[in-house]
Formats: C-alpha cells, sequence, structure tokens
C-alpha cells in the first residue's frame, strides 16, 4: 500500500540503527537520513527552540487533576503533590530502605514546579480576556475547567523522572492493544520494551493494515520512541555532593533502541519517530497561512514581544517550505465515500481515547508532557484535514469555518519542538556510540 502515496512519504529505513551506519537513502522516496538530519538539525532545530522559548509558547494551561476515566487510580494519591504511586508501607518481609528510597526519588523527580511570578499570574488573566474576544471554532475541556491551570514548560522539562513498572505499563499497553490499530498477529505484552510477537522481520506496510491504520499505529510508536529519547538524553546520573547531575545515559538507549537488544524493534521504533516528524511538519506547512494572516496576533499584551514572536514563527514556516518531501494526506480517506467516513470517524475516536488515557498516568511531569504532545498531535490532525476550510479563511476577520485555540497552537509548536529535538538528540546518541566503539 505504500506505492500509493509514492514520494511523498519518507519512511525511514535506518536499517541496523546501533550495528550499521545510519546513511543513504531511504526506501519508498528520493530523500536520505542526512537530508532529513540536515535540514532539522541546522535549520528548524535552533529555531523552533527559541520559538517554545518565548511567552507565548512556554505556558500551557492544563488540568492534571482529571481522575483516570478507565480505571482505578491504583492507589494514586488524589492529592496534588503526589506524582507518582503512593510508596508501599515499610515492612520488614516486603521492603527494604533501597525501595522506599528509590520511590521517594521518583515523587521528587516527578513533581511540578509551578512556581510563577505574579506578574505572570496577572497577564494570563489579561489573555484570558483576550481569547475569550476572539471567534473561537471550538473550546477544550482543560481550557475551562477549574482545576486548570497555567504550567511554564521551561521549568517543568521533559526528562527522566523514575516513572516506571506496571503502572506505566499498563497506561502504554492500554493504548497498543485496546486503541491502536493493529493487525491480529501482533502482540504487545503488558512491557511495551519487550519485544512483538509475530513483527519479527515484517514491516508494519508488510502487515495487513489499511493506509490509514497504519499511519495511526506508527504515529502512537512515533510518539513513544519521541519520548523514551528525551528520557535518555535527560537522564538522572548523579545526585552526589548536592548537585544533581543530567545528561545522555547510552546504556538506556540501547535498552530501548539497539537493534541487537531489541530483536529489531528499536529499528522499527526509529522509523516511527521519523514518521512523526514528517506528519506534523506537513501540518505545519499546511497551516502556514492561518498565521500570514496579519489578523492573527500572538498576544501576550506586550506588542514588541508579540511582534518578535509572530517573526520568529514565520522563519519556522519559512524553512518548512523549503523541505518538499512531506507527508501527502489526500492519500488518507480517500475511498467510497462512506467507508472513507466511517473509517475517518474511527480514527478520531481512537485517537480521542489515547488523549484521555493519559489522564492515566500516574506521575505529573509525565502526564503533562503526554497530554501536551498529544493535544499537539491532534491539532496537527485536525490541521490535514482542514485543508479547503484554511483556503478560504478570510484575510481581515475571523472565521468560524476554522481556527485555533491558543492551547492548540501551544500544543502544536512544542509537540513538534518535541520531535525536532528528539531528531537532534538522536544524532547526539550516534555521536556518542560511535566514540565508545
Amino acid at each position: 500500500m505504500l506505492r500509493e502515496i509514492g514520494v511523498f512519504v519518507c519512511f525511514l529505513a535506518l536499517g541496523g540503527l546501533l550495528n550499521t551506519e545510519l546513511t543513504g537513502v531511504l526506501d519508498d522516496c528520493f530523500c536520505d537520513v542526512e537530508s532529513i538530519d540536515v535540514f532539522n538539525n541546522f535549520k528548524i532545530y535552533p529555531r523552533i527552540k527559541k520559538l517554545t522559548e518565548r511567552d507565548y509558547f512556554r505556558y500551557y494551561r492544563v488540568n492534571l487533576k482529571r481522575p483516570c476515566p478507565f480505571w482505578p487510580d491504583d492507589g494514586h494519591c488524589s492529592i496534588k503533590d503526589c506524582h507518582v504511586e503512593p510508596c508501599p508501607e515499610y515492612t520488614k518481609a516486603a521492603n527494604t530502605m533501597s525501595d522506599m528510597t528509590e520511590c521517594e526519588q521518583a515523587k521528587e523527580l516527578g513533581a511540578i514546579n509551578s512556581t510563577l511570578s505574579n506578574q505572570s499570574k496577572e497577564a494570563f488573566a489579561d489573555w484570558a480576556r483576550h481569547d475569550d474576544a476572539q471567534d473561537h471554532f471550538c473550546e477544550l475541556d482543560d481550557e475551562t475547567s477549574p482545576d486548570a491551570e497555567y504550567v511554564d514548560l521551561l521549568l517543568n522539562p521533559e526528562r527522566f523522572t523514575g516513572y516506571k513498572g506496571p503502572s506505566a505499563w499498563r497506561v502504554w499497553n492500554s493504548i497498543y492493544e485496546e486503541n491502536c490499530f493493529k493487525p491480529r498477529s501482533v502482540y504487545r505484552p503488558l512491557n511495551p520494551l519487550a519485544p512483538s510477537r509475530g513483527e519479527s522481520g515484517k514491516s508494519i506496510s508488510a502487515l495487513c493494515l489499511c493506509l490509514e491504520k497504519r499511519v495511526f499505529y506508527r504515529l502512537i510508536s512515533g510518539l513513544h520512541s519521541s519520548i523514551n529519547i528525551h528520557l535518555c538524553a535527560k537522564y538522572l546520573l548523579d545526585e552526589g555532593w548536592g548537585q544533581t547531575v543530567w545528561g545522555p545515559n547510552v546504556k538506556e538507549f540501547r535498552r530501548r533502541f539497539d537493534m541487537a537488544e531489541t530483536k529489531g524493534e528499536g529499528t522499527r521504533r526509529l522509523k516511527n519517530l521519523y514518521f512523526l516528524y514528517l506528519i506534523e511538519l506537513r501540518a505545519l506547512y499546511k497551516v502556514a497561512p492561518y498565521f500570514e494572516r496579519s489578523i492573527v496576533n500572538l498576544y501576550t499584551g506586550n506588542s514588541q514581544e508579540d511582534g518578535a514572536t509572530k517573526d520568529l514563527l514565520l522563519q519556522v514556516f519559512n524553512e518548512i517550505k523549503t523541505f518538499p518531501m512531506h507527508f501527502d494526506e489526500k492519500s488518507m480517506f480517500a475511498g467510497h465515500k462512506i467507508e472513507a467516513k466511517t473509517l475517518k470517524e474511527e480514527f478520531r475516536l481512537h485517537f480521542k481515547n489515547i488523549s484521555r488515557i493519559m489522564d492515566c498516568v500516574g506521575c505529573s511531569k509525565c502526564r503533562l508532557w503526554g497530554k501536551l504532545q498529544t493535544q499537539g498531535l491532534g491539532t496537527a490532525l485536525k490541521i490535514l484535514f482542514s485543508e479547503k476550510e484554511i483556503k478560504n479563511l478570510p484575510e481581515h476577520s475571523p472565521s468560524k469555518g476554522f481556527q485555533l485555540t491558543r492551547q492548540e497552537i501551544v500544543a502544536l509548536m512544542n509537540a513538534f519542538s518535541r520531535l525536532s529535538t528528539s531528531i537532534y538528540q538522536l544524532h547526539n546518541f550516534r555521536l556518542l556510540l560511535k566514540e565508545n566503539r
């Protein structure tokens, strides 16, 4: 089925990432690994990193108190500051002091830094008044919830938190097994790090999935890979002498992505990371006309800051326009009208369900980034299937046909920034692995 989209989709053929060199032309398209890496690492990554440090993009409004809608809370504390499963009661028979120490450490690492200046809090009220005056197309539950709060993303970087074990596995297992399109022959055990039975030696395109379902599966797998790369790149290496040291953990990276250690699964995971990158890149390309209109203002109340932020955003869009290898979303849902409509709705509901599963993540910092990146991907999909509405946008007035809320814009750009950073970090891991040979 990949032939249906020809050169428009650049499925990354990494080969054996850690056993062979990652170079050369990719499968099913004319692009190569070097072109994607150079484009991202030298053109996109520096600009998107700078953009997401701006005030408009660094604050994200999120509700971290929503209960898990699918299963009991697994003993999670209901109070705000409990960030992972509570430590087990200490008994000589069942626990050791090291167990307690590890649990307490995980709580501390998973905590949200909620520090906000009084000036920022006053600005948020002004932002809300500005946003309420806009003609928005839709609203999200988190934006209107009384439990939703602004979080400074720069004070809460995505990195290792110690959140692991059955609770974390259950979230990913539910996503893959219950909410992600996949052939019946594929089995993902409770531990998502373990290799899948039935997939060995086969690409996802070789399995009995139509294009839309393959895309859905690869998007979720790519998101999972991106999160794992960030965990490995900003790992807690040392807490000695009162100073915390964070840095790349090559051993952990190998465990999750090495071809030999994952029995080939690591290669496939990284292919899906690149695929997700191209999907979101395409969405940004498609939505550029929305932001290029003079009516669109990235409002923070500081006109000089707002103008500089929009200029930087438009620079990112201009760079994206120079990259010719985009995903062709027209290939999706293009069959029989009734069947296409049914499949598209199923696609949407599955994705919405996955976004709700993020409320089951027991670590607050992991939940924050999971919800943000899921919303960012959802916004990208919304854009890809709103081409006609975007083309018909009026230049000097809002449109009910297509609107993006502040939350969607912040999530979209930060989610893509996470992918861009993943590609950049992947390049750094390759250099470290070469040095360690």
